[in-house]
């Protein structure tokens, strides 16, 4: 099950270095609504991995320190730093080719 990250969550997530992925999204966002059960299914996946969303109207930090300016963005990273970018409505195997690079 994907996490409900905050931006203080998803700080420390990152902070850990650990792969982290997070879908950036809000209520209102239709595409949003529809990648919701694809992040989810990631997480089932790779459970050894955090996965999470973040509301971008609830938290903005994260999102404005990574330069998420459309949504959905699936930001991926590691060593606590971005190494791949998801932008929009895309399928499973896409996540999880970026997921699988930073692997």
């Amino acid at each position: 099950m994907a996490l409900a990250f905050t931006d203080q969550t998803a700080r420390e997530a990152i902070e850990s270095g650990k792969p982290v992925v997070i879908d950036f999204w809000a209520t209102w966002c239709g595409p949003c609504i529809k990648l919701g059960p694809v992040v989810e299914e990631l997480a089932e996946k790779y459970p050894d991995v955090t996965i999470g969303k973040l509301n971008i109207d609830e938290n903005d930090e994260i999102a404005s320190e990574n330069r998420v300016r459309n949504i959905p963005t699936v930001l991926f990273f590691k060593d606590g730093e971005c190494k791949e970018r998801s932008v929009g409505l895309v399928k499973l195997s896409d996540l999880e080719d970026k997921l699988k690079a930073i692997l």
